[in-house]
């Protein structure tokens, strides 16, 4: 039997009936757009995480696309941002007409690298943009004091970090606004796509309520261009509402498995992930490190093992961003990661005799590449 870095399948027969609960409920509502589920989903989760408000949309790129308009980000500005991240995050701030700018991140923990922020700002910066990567937060501390002193927004891109704190503060509550992804494969995911914006201000919901539809203000009645079609839909905010109410029991879940991959790979040459002080981390995926990572996840799949790697190619680097003018060796610890990152199997139904597996696998082919 082939083994994945994701499945979902085992989860969906221990919560089938609830899920299609759900979608029976929705079907049964006469609401099916922007009902009685969104509303509700909406409230609950901007609660999860003590926000006043949240906003559903309906992916995660367009979360941070519409996060960063609603925040005041307009076409010629600048939004600081890392390069060792999912591309969409760079899609989503071109898509606004602004420029991504990049810092290196740390190689540590592969986090944005605060300390070379400020230098990054100039007259036309926006806002700043932290990658909350791989299950745990970003510094949050000296971003918002450089926000404070140049007057820039901030905007968590949270996609990776459903459940995570840093100091004792939930991922997306320490911005003036947050973007999530619900992709099914996510701390927190839908059956499909979805996603959504938390923010404590009101005129930023209010904003982004408009811009999710078509701009306008009232049906029909355009107040704010461009506006989109970005709505959450009535069926997946419904289920995440059910799956919202288990969301600490699946970072219980992926602990578990992270805690395994420590006791039986600590004393390998893989660089395991290591936590970041005064964050809890979630494991959205478990990453690890080796100088010869492609020659071991192509031995892997000897052992009918398929990992992944997250990222290979850094954004800066793409062929597609190439008119944003970074040279080889401007990123260096975000390039040289690039090489050396890939993910192992990681989602809270892993069983704990296919992680062994996994290890066992793992364990021999280090001996031998």
């Amino acid at each position: 039997m082939t083994t994945l870095v994701w499945d979902y399948l085992a989860e969906y027969e221990e919560e089938r009936d609830d899920i299609l609960d759900a979608v029976d409920h929705v079907f049964r509502s006469g609401r099916l757009v922007l009902g009685n589920s969104v509303r509700s989903f909406e409230e609950e989760f901007a609660a999860y995480h003590g926000v006043a408000h949240g906003v559903g949309v309906d992916n995660g790129t367009n979360a941070v696309k519409l996060g960063l308009q609603a925040l005041g980000v307009d076409p010629g500005d600048e939004v600081i941002t890392v390069s060792n991240t999912a591309a969409p995050t760079v899609v989503a701030i071109e898509g606004t007409g602004a420029k991504p700018v990049f810092v290196d991140v740390r190689a540590e923990d592969y986090l944005m690298d605060t300390a070379q922020v400020e230098a990054a700002v100039t007259d036309r910066t926006r806002c700043l943009l932290p990658v909350h990567l791989y299950g745990q937060c970003v510094d949050m501390e000296p971003l918002r004091e450089i926000a404070g002193r140049h007057g820039l927004a901030v905007l968590e891109d949270c996609a990776q970090a459903h459940g995570a704190t840093h100091h004792g503060r939930s991922a997306g509550s320490m911005s003036d606004a947050a973007a999530f992804s619900f992709y099914p494969t996510k701390v927190l995911g839908a059956y499909g796509d979805g996603g959504a914006v938390i923010t404590s201000g009101a005129e930023t919901a209010d904003a982004l309520r408009q811009l999710r539809y078509y701009g306008m203000a009232e049906r029909y009645y355009v107040v704010r261009s461009p506006g989109h079609n970005s709505r959450l839909d009535e069926v997946q905010a419904e289920i995440l509402r059910r799956k919202l109410r288990r969301l600490d029991q699946y970072v219980q879940g992926r602990r578990a498995v992270a805690e395994r991959y420590a006791e039986g790979l600590g004393d390998t040459e893989l660089v395991l992930p290591r936590t970041t002080p005064g964050n809890e981390h979630v494991y959205y995926v478990y990453v690890v490190r080796h100088p010869r990572r492609d020659a071991v996840i192509e031995a892997l799949k000897s052992y009918d093992i398929m990992l992944n790697i997250s990222y290979p190619w850094p954004v800066h680097t793409m062929s597609g961003y190439a008119h944003l003018g970074y040279a080889e060796g401007s990123l260096p610890v975000t390039e040289s990661l690039a090489g050396e990152i890939f993910s192992l199997p990681m989602y809270p139904s892993l069983s704990p005799d296919v992680q062994d597996k996994v290890i066992d696998a793992l364990r021999e082919v280090l001996r031998t590449v």
